[in-house]
């Protein structure tokens, strides 16, 4: 969904890292078609030596594509090798409430437990979470310890990680989500790859073409 789109929508409510042979049998992806280079490479930043392939997701909650598409982001990201980090970073077209919601979750060790019921809390039970308060309830409703939620959402930390995610949003020009991007390099999305399907054989094709210094 693009940046513009998101008013309109608020208005209105691994796989072994492998180009496999029937992607062969239909050729490579191409640049400019299911993936772009950036013109300027970003530093990937890696928590560890060890994981030399930074991929991320660009997303957001309030998305019905982002939505739609995290089942299938979702299985491939379980069978990732360990070379490779997959982290999210959450875009916030339409105000800061959900990014800080999504780091306040992973400081409190929560993100994973409550990431899939927030998607569905929007787009399948039509909740209204647009407010710290609104979040907040739900949140608790579902298990969350209110305090620690609310000390977490007002800490340093978690303003200093929607800072970091604001400043990757801008260097990597994202202006409209689900977005991957891969070692700061290439990017892709359904709509480059066509579909949500089509988009996992680019990634691991982009993964293995950065693991080879491409």
């Amino acid at each position: 969904m693009k940046r513009r789109d998101f008013s309109l929508q608020l208005a209105g409510t691994g796989l072994g890292l492998s180009w496999t042979g029937a992607a062969r049998a239909q050729g490579a992806p191409v640049e400019g078609q299911q993936f772009t280079r950036l013109q300027s490479a970003v530093q990937p930043t890696l928590p560890t030596v060890q994981k030399k392939v930074e991929v991320i997701e660009f997303f957001s909650y309030a998305c019905p594509h982002c939505f739609a598409f995290e089942p299938t982001m979702d299985a491939w990201v379980k069978q990732l090798p360990p070379d490779v980090y997959f982290h999210y970073v959450p875009v916030g077209f339409i105000g800061p409430v959900l990014q800080k919601m999504f780091y306040a979750l992973e400081e409190i060790g929560q993100r994973e437990a409550l990431h899939r019921k927030v998607f569905a809390a929007l787009h399948v039970e039509h909740k209204r979470l647009n407010t710290e308060a609104e979040v907040t309830a739900f949140l608790v409703a579902n298990g969350v310890d209110g305090g620690k939620y609310s000390d977490a959402y007002k800490s340093f930390a978690v303003n200093t990680k929607l800072s970091r995610g604001q400043q990757a949003v801008n260097a990597y020009k994202v202006d409209s989500v689900p977005m991957v991007a891969i070692q700061g390099r290439y990017i892709t999305s359904p709509a480059l790859a066509g579909t949500h399907e089509r988009t996992l054989p680019v990634m691991d094709y982009l993964v293995q073409r950065a693991r080879q210094g491409g």
